[in-house]
């Protein structure tokens, strides 16, 4: 497997990885509202274009030139340092077993190589493996609030008071 860096050349291929993913973990996906999808989809142009530059996202491409997953990552300035914040991995449903872990690598080295030591990320079942293999340290949960109508349909398990 090869991680490497993305371009324009990689968007079409990263927009249908992306919705293909999408419709596998939700088949239900295609009858969201508009609002909904466009909320899961990662791979708008701007985000495309903006990823593309954070020196911190990658892409796992097999030998046969098919994107097999990817990884957004971005430097936030926290006022006193710097962290790399991981907003997605996504992996192809066919993904070979260690891609995850490839792709969680590369933001490490990237991370590691401009001087980052800190990577934030959302904890995954994809990426439990990979986060054991870096020697991540769980010091809580990370959790995403949609405003709007759009919580009501937002993927993940809603906290709710009283635990129902």
């Amino acid at each position: 497997m090869l991680y490497r860096t993305f371009g324009e050349a990689d968007h079409a291929a990263l927009q249908a990885l992306d919705l293909r993913v999408q419709r596998h973990t939700d088949p239900s996906f295609d009858s969201l509202p508009e609002r909904e999808r466009e909320g899961r989809l990662h791979t708008s142009l701007p985000a495309l274009k903006f990823y593309e530059r954070s020196e911190h996202s990658f892409v796992a491409q097999d030998p046969q030139g098919t994107l097999q997953g990817f990884v957004f990552a971005q430097p936030v300035w926290q006022g006193d340092r710097p962290v790399v914040l991981m907003r997605t991995l996504t992996l192809s449903p066919d993904a070979p077993a260690g891609t995850a872990a490839g792709l969680m690598h590369a933001v490490v080295k990237s991370a590691y190589d401009t001087a980052v030591y800190e990577l934030h990320y959302p904890l995954t079942p994809a990426l439990l493996d990979a986060a054991q293999q870096e020697g991540a340290n769980v010091i809580g949960q990370y959790a995403v609030q949609h405003l709007g109508s759009r919580n009501g349909t937002a993927p993940g398990q809603q906290l709710r008071l009283g635990g129902a």
